[in-house]
C-alpha cells in the first residue's frame, strides 16, 4: 500500500479515523486509503513533501 505524507490545512484539526488523533500541524505519513483522499478532494488537507522545511533556507 502506498502512503501520503499529508498535512491538515491552517486553521482546521483532522482526526485520525483509526487512532482518533489530530493530524500533526507539520504533516505525516498516512496510508493512501477512500479517507485520506477524499480528506485531500475536499481540500481538508494537503500534501506535502516529507521533510520539507523553511527553516534555514537559503538567501
Amino acid at each position: 500500500m502506498t502512503e501520503l505524507y499529508i498535512k491538515p490545512v491552517p486553521g482546521l484539526t483532522v482526526r485520525d479515523p483509526d487512532t482518533y488523533e489530530p493530524l500533526a500541524v507539520n504533516g505525516e505519513k498516512k496510508p493512501c486509503t477512500g479517507f485520506w483522499l477524499r480528506r485531500l478532494k475536499d481540500g481538508d488537507v494537503v500534501a506535502v513533501t516529507a521533510g520539507t522545511s523553511k527553516k534555514g533556507a537559503d538567501k
